[in-house]
């Protein structure tokens, strides 16, 4: 079996020992990293590497930067951002071979407030995700696009989906991207696995979220038709949200027939 996970760390210097002790814990073969918070000289490779995994990042100084780790399987970088932006500087992309699949870790944006030029940036940013999409598609090879999707794709994935409507995370516009992007062949592992389940990856700071289970799916995993019948188990490790200075996020994760 093949275990991959995506964590939403939420400054991986900040919950480094969350980070180790989790690691520790699940032993994922490969995991997807998202919202490093920071450049990408202060990554910590080294104790990365003293927990058994070798590391690839695109770090980016305040809120964004994305890495692969890998505990078995070498690492070959495909590419660290997405093709057609030319100036889009933010760290949100980055796709490697790990074994023989190709793992792609996105970060995508967030986009509030509704509306005005964060939102905007967001439909473009998710028109050229769409387009790669389909063309990793092309290549019949098998391919995992995993992490942080900031999109709740249907009211289940939502603890309140009315005080949402006009929010970025849960707009008709990228509840509509998630679904061309399943259109195109991809299949979403968690709810493909539980299709009627409440199932949240991510719960705020504020109210009290994480105590009264007000939580949103934002963490995804999707996959190429060449995976999809590989598909064994998927979860989340809700418990790892609850320990001491956690992310927001908690770690998401799939095993495949290896």
């Amino acid at each position: 079996m093949i275990k991959i996970a995506t964590y939403n760390i939420n400054n991986i210097n900040k919950r480094l020992p969350v980070l180790l002790r989790w690691l520790l814990e699940s032993r994922p073969d490969i995991v997807c990293l998202q919202e490093l918070k920071a450049e990408q000289g202060r990554f910590p490779e080294a104790a990365i590497a003293k927990a058994g995994y070798q590391a690839l990042w695109h770090g980016q100084k305040t809120w964004n930067g994305v890495a692969i780790l890998s505990r078995t399987e070498p690492i070959q970088e495909l590419r660290r951002k997405l093709p057609g932006g030319r100036n889009d500087v933010q760290s949100r992309y980055l796709e490697a071979i790990v074994g023989k699949i190709v793992i792609a870790c996105l970060y995508a944006p967030n986009g509030n407030p509704y509306p005005g030029p964060k939102f905007s940036y967001k439909l473009q940013w998710y028109k050229r995700l769409q387009a790669h999409a389909k063309t990793l598609l092309a290549h019949e090879v098998p391919v995992v696009l995993a992490g942080d999707f900031n999109i709740m794709p249907t009211e289940l994935d939502c603890y309140k989906p009315g005080k949402y409507i006009d929010d970025a995370l849960f707009r008709i516009e990228m509840r509509q991207v998630f679904a061309r992007l399943q259109q195109q062949g991809w299949t979403d592992a968690l709810r493909h696995r539980y299709p009627r389940q409440v199932i949240y990856t991510f719960w705020d700071y504020l109210r009290q979220a994480w105590e009264r289970n007000a939580g949103l799916r934002l963490d995804h995993f999707l996959l190429s038709p060449q995976l999809r019948p590989r598909l064994r188990k998927a979860g989340v490790d809700t418990h790892v949200r609850g320990w001491e200075q956690a992310s927001d996020h908690a770690p998401t994760w799939i095993e495949l027939k290896a």
